[in-house]
């Protein structure tokens, strides 16, 4: 069976590096991207998952956020299951993006790369 392809969508590099090692180790194929248009682009490439970052900063660029970015990933690839990174903890923000198609939402804290590894688990095994 050929690993499941994951593209990981986040601005900051340090969070990028982490999840990237950490699931390559458990056996995932990553490929990253630091702006949801990159990803969009590459979508031919058809991931198993996306997990993507809720808010972009490029300074003096206006980028897309992950709403957006969710919105145009569905609309071509309305398979492919989403897990939203951020630190946003607004209840609206997240109700928002679960009513938009999310497969999960992972805060960025402490417990991150826990939280996304049992999320990503709980995505493959309901598909």
């Amino acid at each position: 069976m050929k690993p499941k392809l994951i593209f990981i969508v986040d601005d900051d590099a340090f969070i990028t590096k982490l999840v990237t090692k950490r699931l390559s180790e458990e056996g995932y194929y990553m490929k990253s991207f630091a702006y949801a248009e990159d990803c969009i682009a590459a979508l031919n490439e058809n991931p198993d998952l996306i997990v993507l970052d809720y808010y972009f900063l490029k300074e003096g660029v206006s980028k897309m956020d992950g709403l957006e970015a969710l919105n145009k990933i569905k609309a071509i690839k309305t398979e492919v299951p989403v897990i939203m990174l951020s630190g946003q903890e607004k209840g609206e923000v997240v109700l928002e993006l679960a009513r938009s198609g999310i497969a999960d939402y992972v805060i960025k804290d402490n417990n991150l790369m826990d939280s996304l590894f049992v999320s990503i688990q709980e995505v493959f095994n309901h598909q």
